[in-house]
């Protein structure tokens, strides 16, 4: 019997991710491989970690599961794939429009491994040494985009990068107006730019005044649900 890991999809999961997939190249080989194999080992990697060649033996061979991975890759499939679960769990099980009206910004600095040697910079405000996400996520948590820079870019350069990467994708975002942020996103160019670029508009949710530590605010608590679900 072959052994199953924590990050394997399940049943119901690989009937919705399936048909999201690409089907095999008509007039080329037949797959030797079953794509859910591929996916399960694609999975794997992305939460152990491990470079290609440390794949387990359960798994297809590193080299076929690589060549599905940079093709799909290339085909654009992993920008689409997020983008069009995103939008089936908001139309089917939230019962809302596809694209959102509103969103949240944050972003998140995180200690790099000792691997990455590319876009590594200290953080002063959080004393981190590493690297530093930025995120857009719907009124839900779901992902919207994101970016990763050195965590010593700034909030609005982070900003910047985020929504043109959105833009670069091809984002369903036609409804939205509003992108709630905190304290770290100011001035008044920033604010400028979002609206003569995008027409949205940066509405900020401060901390109440004299509170210290977390302290969970309204529209903004999603997108720190979001960072949990990544870890």
């Amino acid at each position: 019997m072959t052994p199953s890991y924590p990050t394997d999809l399940n049943d119901a999961q690989w009937e919705i991710l399936e048909p999201l997939l690409p089907a095999a190249h008509s007039g080329g080989r037949p797959r030797s491989v079953a794509p859910r194999a591929v996916v399960n080992a694609i999975l794997y990697v992305l939460s152990a970690g491990c470079a290609w060649r440390l794949l387990p033996h359960d798994f297809p061979k590193w080299k076929t599961v690589y060549h599905y991975f940079r093709q799909w890759r290339n085909e654009g499939i992993w920008q689409q794939v997020p983008e069009r679960l995103r939008q089936w769990v908001r139309t089917i099980e939230a019962d809302r429009p596809a694209s959102p009206s509103a969103g949240v910004v944050d972003r998140q600095s995180v200690k790099s491994g000792t691997m990455v040697s590319k876009e590594v910079g200290y953080d002063g405000g959080k004393q981190v040494r590493g690297r530093k996400r930025h995120v857009l996520v719907d009124t839900l948590g779901l992902l919207v985009v994101a970016v990763v820079t050195a965590a010593n870019v700034s909030e609005g350069a982070g900003l910047k990068k985020l929504l043109l990467r959105a833009r670069e994708r091809r984002v369903n975002l036609q409804r939205l107006i509003v992108l709630y942020v905190d304290g770290g996103y100011r001035g008044e160019a920033l604010f400028e730019w979002v609206i003569k670029t995008f027409r949205w508009v940066l509405e900020s949710v401060l901390r109440p005044p004299g509170t210290k530590g977390f302290v969970l605010l309204p529209k903004r608590w999603v997108v720190e649900r979001t960072f949990g679900w990544f870890t």
